[in-house]
């Protein structure tokens, strides 16, 4: 089981995609964090984009714990789905099978020590605040329908503050860092190596 941590923008699929890449798609199940935000279809929608959902308490960890459990006992689970221009969890699940390998993605996986706890090699993506802000920007406007405005005021709302508060002290955490996100090749090259050693076993 792989973590992959890092701030918003920070290129966390991309190191994800070279790992799946290295291992071969067909032996990798990734689950994202992103998924388990909680249901908060008893709000309207200018409610529920007011939401904090860079804190933690935002996201419905308890339950991707178990999910995890399962599919490491080898039992496939329904994980929710999400929709980021609504900020609402989806009525339908994915079934998603366990793989010799296990990815999780997301900004704060390694703020939760349940989630830790399960995870053989923590790796954290390792950007500068800039870069992150511009593909965060970009990401928002192009995949979920976002504003200019709204980026910015959500950036320094919440996603910088939670940042400073939440994701950067996990760093501390991680058994790899990986600086300059998906681009630091040689730092990719080591952690495939050794990631490539752990599931040959």
């Amino acid at each position: 089981m792989i973590g992959v941590a890092g701030g918003s923008g920070s290129g966390k699929t991309t190191v994800v995609r070279r790992i799946v890449d290295s291992i071969g798609d067909g032996q990798v199940t990734v689950l994202d964090h992103d998924r388990y935000y909680r249901d908060r279809n008893d709000l309207r929608l200018e409610e529920r984009a007011a939401l904090n959902y860079d804190h933690p308490d935002s996201l419905e960890t308890d339950l991707l714990v178990r999910h995890l459990q399962e599919l490491r006992a080898g039992r496939s689970i329904e994980a929710p789905t999400y929709d980021f221009a609504r900020y609402a969890r989806q009525p339908a699940t994915e079934t998603i099978e366990p793989r010799r390998a296990i990815i999780v993605e997301g900004i704060l996986i390694f703020a939760d020590a349940a989630l830790r706890a399960l995870m053989d090699v923590k790796v954290f993506v390792d950007t500068d605040d800039d870069t992150r802000f511009i593909r965060r920007l970009q990401r928002d406007m192009t995949a979920r329908g976002r504003t200019v405005q709204s980026v910015i005021d959500q950036y320094l709302d919440t996603v910088k503050p939670m940042h400073l508060e939440f994701v950067e002290p996990s760093k501390r955490y991680a058994d790899v860092i990986i600086p300059l996100g998906g681009h630091n090749t040689v730092a990719i090259d080591m952690l495939l190596t050794l990631i490539r050693g752990l599931t040959a076993r």
